[in-house]
């Protein structure tokens, strides 16, 4: 069976709600030797949503080494998910888009042992395929009728461009502030804007539809991703096997293909 996703409800008491399945990224057949020894039971794992077609495949295939295991996502932006383990919300492991994001879940007492930081990512300008406006630069973004979105600055992906702009000395009014990258990455796949910053992963998964235009100021705003295994994971065992499965060769391998940097 694929690693399921889940969508979770904010409430007084949070809960999991849906589940569907996803195959996404390529990597060679894992190897029984990759997986857990006796590992079984579910694993629910709250990811940044620039993680969800790596983590999906890597899900699946962490399943398929270990057939007593099924793993649920919950993707979202990072300060989302962290608001909801922090409120209680059921979860195994957390993978955040920035550091900052990580210490709210420890800060809250949250995590279990030190975060281990698994990649890192840069941002890219998302424009239409074909890029239109000739955009080659964030500069090109302040253009008269240039319609930018931008993720909201409490998000990782926002904060990675506030700073990216700071540097390149670019005032930009955004027409939308989303609250993760996916969110921003569709306004351009559907049209309604004509640039939007997001991970260079995020423009890779999208290349359908849309084209990332690399701009140096993203050098010096390069994220960092931390997870942790939860206080509370009611798997622990399996969680820490998939937190050492994403770190494996096979794991890395999948995050590599998708953009993603080595740490």
């Amino acid at each position: 069976m694929g690693a399921r996703v889940a969508a979770l409800l904010v409430a007084a008491v949070v809960g999991l709600a849906g589940c569907g399945d996803g195959d996404d990224g390529s990597a060679a057949a894992p190897s029984a030797g990759a997986g857990g020894s006796g590992v079984t039971g579910d694993v629910t794992v709250f990811a940044a949503a620039s993680l969800t077609e790596s983590f999906t495949r890597i899900g699946e295939d962490f399943e398929a080494a270990n057939p007593g295991v099924e793993v649920t996502f919950n993707f979202a932006g990072s300060s989302q998910l962290a608001t909801q383990i922090n409120q209680g919300a059921p979860a195994d492991i957390f993978a955040a888009a920035s550091p900052a994001t990580m210490k709210t879940v420890t800060d809250a007492g949250n995590g279990d042992g030190t975060p281990v930081v698994f990649v890192k990512n840069q941002l890219v300008i998302a424009v239409p395929k074909g890029n239109p406006n000739g955009v080659t630069g964030l500069a090109d973004l302040t253009k008269p009728g240039v319609k930018v979105a931008l993720c909201a600055e409490q998000v990782p992906c926002g904060a990675a461009a506030s700073k990216a702009l700071d540097a390149a000395g670019v005032a930009l009014t955004p027409v939308t502030l989303e609250q993760d990258v996916k969110a921003a990455l569709s306004k351009v796949k559907l049209g309604e804007v004509d640039a939007a910053l997001v991970y260079r992963t995020d423009a890779k998964a999208a290349t359908a539809d849309v084209d990332g235009i690399e701009f140096p100021e993203s050098a010096g705003a390069i994220n960092d991703y931390p997870l942790v295994v939860l206080k509370d994971a009611p798997n622990k065992t399996a969680a820490q096997a998939f937190v050492t499965y994403i770190q494996s060769d096979v794991g890395r391998a999948v995050l590599t293909a998708a953009g993603f940097q080595a740490p």
